[in-house]
């Protein structure tokens, strides 16, 4: 299979939100476009925090913004 060409991108076409997320074994991080999970939605109550990113740091592994920014204190169940 052919590799692509990486193409430029806008930081505005990069997803803008660092999510942390309740998973199984613990907050998860992931990357969002969007924060429209609107209320009564399956995954707003999955959500433990949010942070919106700098444009400089859109480009950045999602690993190296989890060290950056450590998952909330949460209470296991």
């Amino acid at each position: 299979m052919a590799r692509r060409r990486p193409t430029a991108t806008d930081a505005n076409d990069l997803p803008r939100y660092l999510v942390w997320v309740r998973g199984l074994e613990g907050p998860e991080p992931q990357k969002w476009v969007d924060m429209d999970f609107g209320l009564g939605d399956w995954k707003r109550p999955l959500v433990l925090a949010w942070l919106e990113l700098p444009a400089d740091e859109r480009r950045l592994p999602l690993s190296m913004l989890a060290r950056r920014y450590p998952p909330p204190k949460v209470e296991q169940l």
